[in-house]
């Protein structure tokens, strides 16, 4: 038995072949393929000689299935005869379909993400992102945050885990979601503003021409970039009203500091959760994805087939710490804390722990602010309160 589809239906010149809608005649009226004479099942065998011979015959029923026998009619009375599949309810989906906007689409998508975030990621990106939000107090009831996108995944994963939780947490804020042109190519710059609309992030822009200037820099021209960004980024969000600036760090971003720290500059410290501003009086950074890990949000990424900027600036191809030519530092920490991982699932995890955890006792020096400390500075009175090496022993430590 022949069949065609709707959309082949469509393609037939008029005239070229005879369309039977064999639906009752009240289903008939309200609707029918264009074209079609309605001839109903419960009539069809003492009128089937209406249909012409001359020329192929298409039968249409609602869903495609009880035409079929009425098409076998005609076949065996000599009719070059065929079913149109799926029948008039697949004409409807079709039609339909035409009428759906792209914007109709385009928020199907993004509640699609929304609610992703809720069920499937959960437990590996919603309660890290709140846990830390909670823990490391991060945001207050008024509070205004300039959410800072550069256009990759992790900042705008931030935008949206921030609007969500504006959205549906249990005190009110204001959000701005920043995003600082510094002279983006076209094609970055589409990028950037394609998600933004997927996601369902109403995009606050202001123009810089620090590429521009950068480009003229030889040496370390990343680190000056990174610098001159946040300033702008913490000007124009003190001029909106905002009291902190929220950046997309994760929490793979704070363990390789701690190891490019101890590695390379011969020091303990990390990348904190929070910070008062030292140059913009009342302006706080903040880290709300400082417990979310980097391959979770590479997870969410793919799996709604989203693609974002891996680096927004124009020299990338020359820039290691942006994502061009491999080899920088951090290139090393990464490789180094994915040997970790596959020799065990906790040192990640104490690595993290480390600078939460520090025993001052078991710490030859440290300073804060102007202050300086040296373990001799009180080692002697120390000793003298009866404190010894069992109550400071570092654990697996021995004596040779």
């Amino acid at each position: 038995m022949k069949v065609i589809t709707i959309e082949e239906l469509e393609k037939l010149a008029p005239g070229e072949a005879t369309i039977v809608d064999v639906r009752p005649e009240e289903e008939f009226r309200r609707g029918t393929f264009e074209g079609a004479i309605n001839i109903p099942m419960k009539e069809f065998s003492d009128r089937m000689d209406e249909i012409p011979k001359d020329k192929p015959v298409w039968l249409l029923c609602h869903t495609g299935e009880r035409s079929v026998e009425y098409v076998e009619l005609l076949c065996l009375s000599g009719y070059d005869a065929g079913n149109v599949e799926g029948g008039y309810r697949a004409f409807l989906r079709l039609q339909l379909g035409r009428f759906i906007s792209e914007e109709d689409i385009m928020k199907e998508k993004t509640k699609e993400i929304e609610r992703s975030l809720i069920k499937k990621f959960r437990k590996s990106i919603w309660r890290a992102f709140t846990k830390a939000v909670q823990k490391y107090d991060l945001i207050q009831p008024g509070d205004k945050i300039a959410v800072c996108i550069s256009g990759g995944k992790d900042s705008m994963l931030m935008a949206k885990l921030l609007q969500e939780l504006q959205r549906h947490g249990k005190y009110p804020f204001e959000l701005v979601f920043l995003v600082m042109n510094p002279g983006y190519n076209a094609d970055n710059w589409k990028i950037i503003q394609d998600n933004a609309k997927v996601l369902g992030i109403p995009l606050t822009v202001f123009e810089s021409d620090i590429f521009n200037i950068v480009a003229e820099v030889d040496k370390n021209p990343c680190y000056l970039c990174a610098r001159m960004r946040r300033g702008y980024l913490y000007s124009h969000a003190k001029e909106l009203g905002c009291n902190k600036i929220a950046l997309g760090h994760h929490f793979d971003d704070v363990i390789e500091t701690v190891l490019m720290g101890m590695l390379y500059s011969g020091k303990v410290e990390t990348m904190m959760p929070k910070l008062h501003s030292k140059n913009f009086e009342g302006m706080e950074l903040i880290r709300p994805m400082y417990m979310v890990k980097e391959a979770d949000i590479k997870a969410w990424r793919d799996y709604h087939q989203l693609h974002f900027i891996q680096c927004a600036c124009r020299f990338t191809e020359n820039c290691a710490t942006c994502g061009g030519a491999k080899g920088s530092k951090r290139d090393e920490m990464k490789e180094l804390v994915a040997k970790f991982r596959e020799t065990s699932d906790v040192i990640e995890y104490n690595i993290f722990n480390s600078v939460h955890n520090v025993n001052l006792r078991t710490i030859i020096g440290y300073h804060k602010d102007d202050m300086e400390y040296n373990f001799l500075d009180d080692y002697d009175d120390w000793g003298k309160t009866g404190h010894g090496e069992n109550s400071t022993e570092v654990s697996g430590e021995s004596e040779s």
